[in-house]
């Protein structure tokens, strides 16, 4: 029959340790130690919320106590997380994915700079339809050293999205672009377009055309109501290079 005295232990030193409080006793010098030896503002993962307590924000847990942060951090959940962090980590960097402090951001490809040459030659001419009295204007603007392979863009930027010029309701831009050229802007009335309706003969009254042997583009747009005050408006405006195409 055993005794007061646990079977295996010595005379004056108690009862043996149950498998519990091993394990009690070894989380708890764990702790000790950790606190010894580990600066907690460096830990990517410590943080402290608005209640007072502290949080893990890799295995999401709450913690009463530093002490208790720690001893979560040596923990199996924790390290266990930690393995597979690690693993994505490896794994995301071989795919052009850099991970720093726990948050992952794609690495952004270097932009191609192109030098610059100068402005294009530019000619347009207005048009008013004797019957409708519609205005009508072509652009034509010339590419003689354009790159290869590029064909030249446009398009529509209102007077408040551009930062040139003192926005102004009454006008809008058209922007044309093409390397190695700068791009340059005209400034026209901010009235409606015509883009789907054609004329009396069928063409469109809207259009654009790029002569790749003249190294010449084309645009013609037809107002839907004629201005009398178009005037000089209709001249390149202020550099369109700032201004995103």
């Amino acid at each position: 029959m055993i005794g007061w005295r646990e079977h295996g232990s010595k005379p004056g030193s108690g009862g043996a340790n149950s498998e519990v409080a091993s394990r009690i006793n070894q989380r708890e010098r764990l702790k000790e130690l950790a606190m010894q030896t580990i600066d907690l503002s460096k830990d990517p993962y410590f943080m402290k919320n608005h209640l007072g307590t502290f949080e893990c924000k890799l295995c999401l847990t709450l913690h009463p106590n530093e002490g208790n942060y720690l001893a979560h951090t040596q923990g199996k959940r924790h390290q266990d997380n930690l393995a597979r962090r690690a693993a994505r980590e490896r794994k995301e960097g071989a795919g052009g994915i850099t991970v720093a402090s726990g948050t992952a951001t794609k690495s952004k490809p270097s932009l191609r700079i192109t030098p610059k040459i100068g402005q294009p030659q530019t000619h347009f001419s207005k048009h008013k339809d004797p019957q409708t009295g519609q205005l009508s204007v072509l652009f034509v603007v010339a590419y003689p050293e354009i790159a290869d392979a590029v064909v030249p863009r446009y398009r529509f930027m209102s007077a408040f999205e551009q930062k040139i010029e003192q926005p102004d309701r009454n006008w809008q831009y058209i922007l044309f672009a093409a390397e190695p050229y700068q791009t340059i802007a005209f400034k026209v009335p901010n009235k409606e377009i015509e883009r789907s309706v054609a004329d009396e003969n069928g063409r469109s009254l809207f259009w654009t055309h790029w002569d790749k042997e003249r190294k010449l583009f084309y645009l013609n747009i037809t107002f839907k109501k004629f201005r009398d005050d178009f005037g000089s408006a209709l001249a390149p405006s202020t550099d369109g290079d700032d201004m995103e195409m």
